[in-house]
């Protein structure tokens, strides 16, 4: 009996809804990465490379910084927006076209931490995007990190209703099937409402931006099992974190600038 690709997708659906039913952790991880170590403690260096804390296992720094020896190492990667002195590079030739822009021209910018946004809404963009974005992970594998964060995922939120979830969904799988070809796992960042299709997408871990805070630790763990590395900036919302989530998960307090001699404490 032939099956078509329908009926294959109904099935997986079934079983998806099953296992989101029975609460179970839907993310069977790329079985060709590595993963970190459930509840490690954990350090977020994307401000600046520092020396981690004794029993420190898993460290996330910048991809221009080096891996810490001896740790479990995630590789910062800015995939849908762009970095603040990176400007120069995304604003001339080119690469100019890429960048998201309002009717009248003017580039759309996320306020809140001077970036650009990335324009994922066509799949000729993404390819464009992908090759420049996916020489990054490259880097990344040669360096020797074990993983990739592919920070905001979320920028569709910030574009003033010009990127949709879907354009985003489909940049994001692009950069995960690099990542998994570089033998990287790759970490969701943010959107806890995305539940299980992050996994579903191929993410294999979880990295949250105060989830404490915003009481989406839950909505992480249910999709990633516990691999959840979730820093916070404040006091009041880190030792809310520790409280509920101490040993399933990994929770660490930093400076909103993660800085090198910032604020660096774990449950």
């Amino acid at each position: 009996m032939r099956i078509s690709r329908s009926d294959l997708g109904a099935v997986a659906l079934t079983l998806l809804s099953g296992l989101v039913w029975l609460g179970l952790p839907i993310g069977a991880a790329d079985a060709t990465v590595a993963l970190p170590p459930v509840g490690a403690a954990w350090d977020y260096q994307i401000g600046g490379a520092f020396a981690p804390a004794a029993g420190v296992a898993v460290v996330d720094r910048d991809r221009r910084a080096q891996p810490a020896p001896g740790r479990y190492n995630i590789c910062y990667v800015n995939a849908f927006q762009t970095q603040p002195g990176e400007a120069a590079f995304w604003r001339q030739g080119h690469h100019r076209n890429l960048l998201l822009r309002r009717a009248d021209g003017a580039v759309v910018v996320d306020a809140g931490w001077g970036e650009d946004l990335l324009d994922t809404r066509t799949a000729a963009k993404r390819r464009a995007l992908s090759r420049i974005v996916g020489r990054w992970l490259d880097g990344c594998a040669r360096s020797g990190f074990d993983a990739v964060e592919l920070d905001n995922l979320d920028s569709w939120s910030r574009s003033g209703g010009l990127i949709s979830r879907a354009d985003d969904r489909r940049f994001a799988r692009m950069l995960i099937g690099r990542a998994h070809a570089d033998g990287l796992a790759a970490a969701q960042k943010n959107w806890a409402e995305l539940g299980v299709r992050g996994p579903a997408l191929g993410f294999d871990l979880a990295v949250a931006e105060e989830c404490g805070r915003w009481a989406e630790c839950g909505s992480y763990m249910r999709a990633y099992g516990g691999r959840v590395l979730d820093v916070e900036y404040r006091r009041r919302d880190f030792r809310r974190a520790c409280a509920s989530w101490a040993g399933r998960i990994s929770v660490v307090l930093r400076d909103r600038d993660v800085t090198p001699g910032g604020v660096d404490r774990r449950c």
